[in-house]
């Protein structure tokens, strides 16, 4: 009975027992975030007031994130690769514990806070990813990215009211730190689970030089790269200054909290007819429209800001991100699927991928930090927003030539050894 209401809603689709499980670890992570990361922002900001520090402290989040990165490259090459993800997790939880620990002097230890968060986030992300390519098939990948944008959707639509309501009611900071203890518990859950997940070992070392070469052997494996430091170069800035404007405009979390639950809603809807109707043929006109909305959206916000601007924001790129990212990450792993050995090689690509998309991110930060360093914030900031906001647009122009007929024979990926079965990640509305 069960399977039958699954098939009718989200359509006939074989799932195995890694696949639901990996659907449940990333459905806890996205709760934990929606609950608490967006009020770890306003709660340095509330503590120090400057754009500056919130800058540094994502600053060194997204610089950590390549490292780490690597390091989890290495180590999947010689231990268990769902280790690597119980580390990143593990390393989540004690970035709030540090935060619960520093209380109401965390702003003094941004940098900390930054690499804790980027070293963990590093090393989840890495393994999820990995794990993605492989517990999914080319049927199955559209399905797995289209029910994980769902229940990220779910986490945002939920998690910052319930966290807005909790800090609204409650005075001082504690229910800031009511909310990260939430989230740490979260993650020691997302840690027991990754204990049930299937052992994937790869073996000999890593050879990220041999991904790199690749770009000039393969022009699609270049594309994608390119397209993803354009993603990074809009998320970096994006990622702490949409939030600190809504709560700016407001002055009350609770607001915040509803700012996520209007956009998630219609980003739970929006994720669903697009996981159902969406097929291959139109993954790129969906790209398009997806880009264009959502640099359209930037003009909404240029003058005299209010929190119903903010809200139509929030409404337009709650549309946008599930048509540009459901095939956009669909399209990368396909294409990583048919480079150069990609069976040996798929950890360096993940780890290539991720560390372009970060450095898309710092271009993002230090460009804005250099130009609230030399001009006003009042005309500096909505200039950064219009230049690095056309990141997702560019996608669609690196992917347009990118061929995968459907002739083609099945990505390598299917023939791993010890694979039984067989991609901001959904992202969020920023």
């Amino acid at each position: 009975m069960q399977k039958k209401l699954a098939d009718k809603v989200f359509g006939h689709v074989e799932a195995s027992k890694d696949l639901k499980l990996l659907l449940v670890i990333g459905g806890l992570y996205a709760l934990s975030v929606a609950l608490s990361n967006t009020f770890v922002n306003i709660f340095l900001w509330k503590q120090s007031g400057k754009f500056m520090d919130l800058a540094l402290y994502n600053l060194m989040s997204v610089m950590l994130q390549p490292l780490a990165f690597i390091l989890a490259g290495k180590l999947t090459k010689r231990i268990d690769r769902v280790f690597i993800l119980r580390l990143g997790v593990s390393i989540m939880s004690l970035f709030y514990i540090t935060v619960l620990l520093a209380g109401s002097h965390a702003a003094d230890y941004l940098l900390l806070l930054g690499a804790l968060l980027g070293a963990g986030a590093g090393c989840y992300w890495l393994a999820f990813n990995v794990l993605t390519f492989e517990v999914t098939e080319p049927d199955t990948r559209d399905f797995f990215n289209g029910f994980l944008g769902l229940l990220t959707s779910f986490a945002g639509m939920t998690g910052p009211l319930l966290a807005g309501f909790i800090i609204t009611r409650m005075t001082g900071y504690r229910g800031y730190f009511l909310i990260f203890a939430c989230s740490l518990t979260l993650f020691l859950i997302g840690v027991i689970l990754t204990m049930w997940l299937s052992k994937r070992h790869a073996k000999g070392k890593l050879q990220l030089g041999e991904v790199l070469k690749e770009r000039r052997r393969n022009k699609d494996w270049a594309r994608i790269l390119c397209a993803h430091l354009f993603q990074g170069f809009r998320e970096g800035t994006f990622a702490f200054v949409i939030v600190v404007w809504v709560y700016v405009t407001t002055g009350n979390e609770l607001a915040l909290g509803t700012y996520g639950l209007v956009t998630s809603s219609v980003q739970l809807v929006v994720y669903y007819l697009a996981a159902r109707l969406l097929k291959r043929a139109f993954r790129k006109r969906a790209i398009l429209v997806g880009g264009c909305i959502l640099y359209g959206a930037i003009f909404i916000l240029l003058f005299h800001l209010s929190f119903a601007k903010l809200i139509t924001y929030g409404v337009f790129i709650s549309i946008a991100y599930p048509l540009l990212l459901i095939p956009y990450i669909s399209l990368t792993y396909d294409v990583i699927g048919r480079s150069y050995n990609a069976a040996e090689l798929r950890v360096e690509y993940i780890i290539i991928r991720e560390c372009v998309l970060n450095t898309g991110r710092i271009l993002s930060i230090l460009l804005f930090i250099a130009a609230i360093s030399l001009f006003p914030e009042k005309q500096a900031i909505p200039a950064v927003l219009l230049l690095v906001g056309s990141g997702h647009l560019w996608i669609y122009f690196f992917v347009r030539n990118i061929q995968l007929s459907p002739q083609d024979p099945e990505p390598s990926h299917v023939q791993y050894a010890g694979d039984p079965d067989g991609e901001n990640s959904a992202g969020g509305s920023v």
